[in-house]
C-alpha cells in the first residue's frame, strides 16, 4: 500500500465561523483520487508508532476502513475553521472562562487559561500571554507597552522566559482582546508562542556586530517569518481583521510558496501547516560555533552557523530530534539531545527546515500527544531513515556535518563593547522575574535612554545600544534597585532557572520559582559546611512537573516535582549543556534535600579531578556508588580531637583551656593562640602585666 497527500478541493472561506473548511483531502490510499502534478507520493511502510500522518480533514469516503485513532485536539484542529471557532464566540461570553476546544485553540494565539491554586472553591480564572521574539528582540515601544500591560491587566510583574519571550500574568477574559491589540499595534506578537506550531525561534541574544552573529540573527528571523501561520485567524479573532504585518524578505516568500517536493498544500490558506498544523509544539534555535546560550541540543532543531576562515558565513550544520518534555515513570517518554542531521548551503536553509517541519507533520504521531513530538518520531525510525525521508522533500541530500569546537555557556552579564562604537550590559534577573523596584528603575533606564533590549535564554535581560558616557550613571541607578554587576551575585543564582510552577500552572506538582530562592540558600549553606569555595557552583535548574521548561535535565543537579514539596533529583548534565542528566532518586522531601546534597558535595570536594565539574564526577562515580554514599551519610568527617604539644603541656592544660574556649564558642588552639599572641605583643610593647 502506498499512500499519499490529497489534493485541495476549494480554497472558499465562509463567512458563519460555525462553518468548518473542507479544503483538503488529507492522506489517500493509492486507489483513490490521482494527485496534482507538483506533488510526490513516498512509500511509507505501516507503523502502530505513526498512524495519523494527514494534515488537513480528510474528506470521508466509501470504505469499511476504521478510521485511525486521533487525540481530541486534533478534532478540536479540524472543526475550528483554522483555529478561529469556538475561540471567537468563547470570549464574547459572560463567563470567566472559555471551554474546552477554545481552551486548546487559543493557545496558538499565545495564550494559556489558568486559575490561582492557591486559593480554595470557587476557581478564579485568568490568563498568561506569552509573546513572541526571535532570538529575543524587544523593541523599546513594545518594552514599555508590556511594562504598562503588567500594571493595567496583570498581576505588576513581568516574566522572561526561557525561550526569550515575555511572559504576562493574571489577565482576565475581559481584558483578553484590548490586551492583545495593544501588543500586535506596539510591534509585538503573540501568534504561535504557544500550540500545536513552530515556537519563539532562539539565536544568541548579545547584540554583537560580527558576520556570524549578524548573520545569526537574520536566519532566525527568517526561519520565524517562514514558519507563522498565513491564515489570518489572529488577527480577525484580536484586531477585527486588520492585518499588522512588516514586509517580508523575498526569500522568505519564495520557500514559503515553493511546492517543487511535495510540502506545501496548494491554495490553502495555511500551505505548510494545513489544517491540522503539527502533531505538538515544535521548537528551533539559531547559533555559532562555541555560542552554546540556547540549549542548541534541545531543540526539534538546532542550526549552526558555518563560517570560512575569513568569519564569513558559508552554510549551516544542523540538528534534529531534541525534547525535554517526559512523564513521571513512564519510560516510553524521555528527554532527547538533538543528532547531527547534516550540512547545507546558506542559501537552502529555509527549504532545509521547511523538508523538516513537513516530514514531522506527516507522520509525527497524532493518536497521543505525549509521544507526538519529533523526537520519538526519530527514536522510532532512526537517524538514517529520518534523514532519508526529510531528503525527498527537501529535493536533495545532505552534506556530511563540519566539525565544531566545543560548546561554552554564554550569558553575557555585566558590560561589553557590541562591536559598533555602543556597549551592551546583560543584567541578571532571578528566575526572570521583573517587579516591584527592579521593574521601576529598568522602565525609567529603558525610557530615559531609549533603549531596545533582549531577552535571553536563561531568563536574563540585556539592555542594549547604549553610549559610553552613560555607562556610570545606569550602573549607579541598576545597583540600587538591585541589578548588581554579576560579580556581586552568587555564582549558584548566575546559572539557576526554575519555571513559574505555582500558583497560576495548572500543570505544577509542586514549587519551583518561589522555591528556588530558599533552595539555592541551602546548597550555598552546604558548600560551606562541606569546605567548597564561594566562587565554585554547579548548574541548578528547577521545575514543578517533568514537561521540562525550564530544562533541568540539562543540568549538573536537577530537581523535578514529582509530588507535593516532593522532587526527582537528575544528575549530570554539564556546564556547557552538552550532556543529558539521568534521574537519580524519587520522591525526595523537600525537607529532606540536605541529606542527598550533603554526601554529593562533600565527596565532590574530596574526590573530583582537577577542574572537574560536578556534573562530570556524578557520571564518572556512577549511581550505584553516588547511592551508596548517600546511604551511609552521617555527616562530614570530623576531625580527631589531638594534643598540640607545641601548646599544651599536658592533658590537664588543654582541657582547662578547652572548657575557657567553650564559652566564647572558640577551639582549644584558637584561643591558645589567641593568649600567646597576646602575650607576645604586651612584651614587645614593654609591658610586664600577665595575660590571661
Amino acid at each position: 500500500m502506498t499512500t499519499s497527500f490529497g489534493t485541495a478541493t476549494s480554497t472558499f472561506m465562509p463567512t458563519d465561523p460555525k462553518i468548518r473548511v473542507q479544503s483538503f483531502t488529507g492522506l489517500k490510499s493509492s486507489h483513490s483520487i490521482a494527485l496534482t502534478r507538483n506533488l510526490r507520493v513516498f512509500p511509507v511502510p505501516f507503523s502502530s508508532r505513526s498512524l495519523i500522518r494527514a494534515v488537513s480533514t480528510p474528506l470521508k469516503t466509501e470504505t469499511t476502513t476504521t478510521e485511525p485513532k486521533r487525540s481530541k485536539v486534533e478534532i478540536f484542529k479540524e472543526q475550528s475553521n483554522f483555529i478561529r471557532y469556538p475561540l471567537n464566540e468563547e470570549i464574547l461570553t459572560d463567563t470567566l472562562n472559555i471551554n474546552e476546544a477554545a481552551t486548546q485553540l487559543i493557545k496558538f494565539h499565545g495564550s494559556y487559561q489558568q486559575y490561582n491554586r492557591d486559593e480554595r472553591g470557587t476557581r478564579s480564572y485568568s490568563f498568561m500571554l506569552r509573546t513572541k521574539n526571535p532570538g529575543g528582540k524587544v523593541s523599546n515601544q513594545l518594552y514599555l507597552t508590556m511594562d504598562d500591560l503588567a500594571d493595567q491587566f496583570g498581576i505588576g510583574t513581568l516574566r522572561l522566559t526561557t525561550r526569550q519571550t515575555f511572559q504576562l500574568h493574571g489577565v482576565l477574559k475581559k481584558n483578553l482582546k484590548t490586551v492583545m491589540s495593544t501588543i500586535i499595534k506596539n510591534m509585538g506578537s503573540t501568534l504561535g508562542a504557544c500550540g500545536d506550531l513552530n515556537r519563539n525561534v532562539l539565536a544568541p541574544a548579545a547584540p554583537l556586530m560580527t558576520k556570524e552573529y549578524l548573520f545569526a540573527q537574520e536566519t532566525a528571523d527568517n526561519i520565524a517569518a517562514l514558519l507563522t501561520p498565513q491564515s489570518g485567524f489572529y488577527y480577525d479573532v484580536w484586531v477585527d481583521g486588520e492585518r499588522f504585518m512588516t514586509s517580508e524578505p523575498p526569500e522568505v516568500v519564495k520557500a514559503r510558496n515553493d511546492n517543487s517536493h511535495g510540502t506545501n498544500f496548494p491554495d490553502s490558506p495555511e500551505p505548510i501547516y494545513g489544517t491540522q498544523f503539527l502533531p505538538r509544539k515544535f521548537k528551533i534555535a539559531v547559533t555559532v560555533p562555541t555560542d552554546n546560550s540556547v540549549d542548541i541540543l534541545t531543540n526539534d532543531i538546532g542550526v549552526v552557523v558555518v563560517s570560512d576562515e575569513n568569519g564569513e558565513p558559508q552554510g549551516f550544520n544542523i540538528y534534529v530530534g531534541g525534547g525535554m518534555g517526559r512523564t513521571h515513570r513512564l519510560e516510553t517518554t524521555f528527554p532527547r539531545l538533538g543528532e547531527p542531521l547534516g550540512y547545507v548551503p546558506k542559501g537552502d536553509i529555509l527549504y532545509a527546515i521547511k523538508a523538516i517541519v513537513a516530514t514531522q507533520r506527516d507522520h509525527g504521531r497524532r493518536d497521543d500527544r505525549k509521544y507526538s513530538r519529533m523526537k520519538y518520531l526519530i527514536s522510532s525510525w532512526g537517524i538514517e531513515k529520518f534523514r532519508s525521508v526529510v531528503e525527498q522533500y527537501y529535493g536533495k541530500k545532505f552534506e556530511p556535518f563540519h566539525e565544531l569546537p566545543e560548546w561554552e555557556f554564554k550569558g553575557y552579564l555585566g558590560w561589553h563593547e557590541q562591536g559598533n562604537g555602543a556597549l551592551f550590559c546583560g543584567l541578571h534577573v532571578d528566575n526572570g522575574r521583573v517587579g516591584g523596584k527592579m521593574k521601576k528603575t529598568l522602565r525609567e533606564v529603558i525610557e530615559k535612554y531609549n533603549l531596545n533590549v533582549r531577552i535571553t535564554p536563561n531568563q536574563n535581560l540585556i539592555l542594549c545600544d547604549i553610549r559610553s558616557a552613560w555607562k556610570r550613571p545606569i550602573t549607579t541607578v541598576l545597583a540600587q534597585a538591585g541589578l548588581l554587576h554579576p560579580r556581586y551575585v552568587d555564582p549558584l543564582n548566575i546559572t539557576a532557572m526554575a519555571c513559574p510552577a505555582f500558583p497560576l500552572c495548572p500543570l505544577a506538582i509542586t514549587e519551583a520559582e518561589r522555591g528556588i530562592p530558599d533552595i539555592l540558600k541551602r546548597v550555598r549553606a552546604v558548600f560551606e559546611k562541606v569546605g567548597l569555595k564561594y566562587n565554585e557552583s554547579v548548574v541548578i535548574r528547577i521545575t514543578g512537573c517533568p514537561n521540562g521548561c525550564a530544562r533541568p535535565y540539562m543540568a549538573e543537579l536537577g530537581l523535578v516535582g514529582d509530588g507535593p514539596n516532593s522532587y526527582q533529583i537528575w544528575l549530570g548534565g554539564t556546564p556547557n549543556q552538552t550532556q543529558l542528566a539521568r534521574s537519580f532518586m524519587n520522591k525526595v522531601k523537600v525537607q529532606d534535600l540536605e541529606k542527598v546534597f550533603e554526601p554529593l558535595f562533600y565527596y565532590w570536594k574530596r574526590k573530583r579531578q582537577p577542574k572537574e565539574s560536578f556534573g562530570d564526577f556524578t557520571t564518572r562515580m556512577g549511581f550505584e556508588k553516588l547511592k551508596e554514599l548517600v546511604d551511609k551519610w552521617e555527616g562530614p568527617e570530623q576531625a580527631r580531637a589531638r594534643y598540640n604539644l607545641k601548646l599544651f603541656a599536658d592533658k590537664e592544660t588543654y582541657e582547662a583551656m578547652d572548657e575557657l574556649a567553650k564559652v566564647q564558642n572558640k577551639s582549644a588552639r584558637q584561643l591558645a593562640i589567641e593568649v600567646v599572641r597576646n602575650f607576645v605583643a604586651t612584651h614587645q610593647n614593654g609591658e610586664s602585666e600577665r595575660v590571661i
